[in-house]
């Protein structure tokens, strides 16, 4: 992923200090750095990494009024007015990466200063390929459920047709049956109000179960455009999607099936919406730095609504543009890795007396005794998140078999009864 692909731009105006004079021009954010590029000349006359910001801050005095202004080290200041749509929108997309996503712990300016050894590398593969596959366990236990569902809903209907079965067998006796009501109905209707009450307890747990978080990420959240964009977050549930403010207040709620698209701009930037006939549709657009931690979910439970869009590909086909860029991001994390691979190569066979420092460090083992030990761990917990993913994959192939039979007969028995009751008309 290139530094040089913007995650949003802004037009606007920078005030040039040397010359004490204000040239428009264009504020891009990029996953790496700020920069205002001339409208006149096209050039570049700021450009700074996020890494050196100390201060982002909305300010305005007698001579300058709705400005933002950004805090450089070495106590340079930068002044930015005019934004569209408004400096408001700017200064939350701009604080939010600047915060959630340049001064985590595992910022930029730290892996700038020591290149993780071949052995960080396998071992953050191999915890992102862990997490995946944790994502998807995930959504196979909800699936699993949604199957449970579907046999409960299959008993009912059985349970239900047994009883139509007794009553049709009553409307068919002859009118001379001395005895009045069937014995057997009264204990049939005594087990249909249990078979009741016991699956409103179970769709009240099952609903428990639906509202559990799968996981959130702190993000710039939109109803529609770009000039209410705010502070907010997105939690992905089992169920449903919810979009909230700083404050934890839902702002809206879109439950799994009444989502019909997912459209993903870039690794950074998601919009969902609902379509409804005969009025506005919802939609909300969401910016997080952290939105690689929700993708694998989101691609996982709504596979066939995400849509990946132009702009995506744009920061998909654009390879790093330095060997020590590593993104925090599972996506282009294995290409990056094995470029970096490939780019070291070992001497064949070189003479014991002429070997240089720099060799002798080629040499030395990649991985380390620890390293390799915690990988031995880590892919000994990814065997047995495998295993168990296959077990309940035979389970859920068995519960398909098992409704796919139920439901034939459930049909068939349907269809037996309808034939009773025209007869009966």
């Amino acid at each position: 992923m290139s530094r040089d692909s913007p995650i949003h731009s802004w037009p606007g105006s920078y005030y040039v200090n040397s010359e004490k004079r204000w040239e428009n021009g264009t504020l891009t954010l990029t996953r790496t750095t700020m920069r205002f590029i001339s409208n006149q000349n096209k050039e570049s006359l700021v450009s700074f990494r996020l890494s050196r910001i100390m201060e982002i801050k909305m300010e305005s005095s007698s001579f300058i009024f709705s400005t933002l202004t950004v805090l450089e080290e070495g106590n340079v200041k930068h002044w930015f007015g005019s934004l569209k749509p408004n400096r408001v929108v700017v200064f939350n997309v701009l604080e939010h990466f600047w915060r959630e996503r340049l001064l985590s712990p595992s910022s930029e300016a730290g892996r700038a200063e020591c290149q993780p050894s071949k052995g960080r590398e396998l071992i953050s593969l191999v915890a992102g390929a862990q997490k995946r596959l944790e994502d998807t366990g995930r959504v196979l236990s909800h699936q699993g459920e949604q199957f449970d569902d579907m046999m409960q809903g299959l008993e009912k209907i059985d349970s239900d047709l047994g009883v139509a079965d007794k009553l049709l067998s009553e409307l068919e006796s002859p009118p001379w049956w001395p005895f009045g009501k069937l014995p057997w109905k009264t204990q049939q209707e005594a087990k249909a109000e249990d078979a009741a009450r016991a699956a409103a307890a179970a769709s009240a747990a099952r609903g428990t179960s639906k509202n559990k978080v799968i996981t959130s990420i702190p993000a710039v959240v939109s109803k529609g455009g770009d000039s209410d964009l705010k502070p907010g977050c997105l939690l992905v549930l089992v169920s449903s999607l919810e979009v909230r403010d700083t404050s934890c207040q839902l702002l809206h709620r879109f439950e799994r099936n009444e989502i019909d698209e997912i459209r993903v701009h870039s690794p950074y930037e998601i919009t969902v919406r609902q379509r409804f006939i005969g009025k506005p549709d919802i939609c909300y657009r969401l910016l997080s730095a952290k939105m690689a931690e929700v993708m694998s979910v989101l691609e996982m439970q709504y596979k066939k609504k995400v849509e990946f869009t132009s702009e995506y590909a744009a920061f998909k086909a654009t390879p790093l543009s330095s060997p020590c860029d590593k993104e925090d991001t599972n996506w282009n994390e294995e290409s990056g890795f094995l470029q970096r691979c490939q780019e070291t190569e070992l001497p064949a066979e070189v003479p014991a007396g002429e070997l240089s420092q720099l060799q002798v460090q080629v040499l030395q083992p990649s991985v380390s005794q620890a390293e390799a030990q915690e990988l031995k761990q880590m892919l000994m917990q990814l065997k047995n998140l495998a295993l168990e993913a296959e077990t309940e994959l035979e389970r859920q192939d068995e519960a398909l078999d098992v409704l796919t039979s139920s439901t034939d007969r459930a049909t068939m028995h349907i269809e037996k009864h309808t034939c009773r009751m025209k007869r009966l008309l």
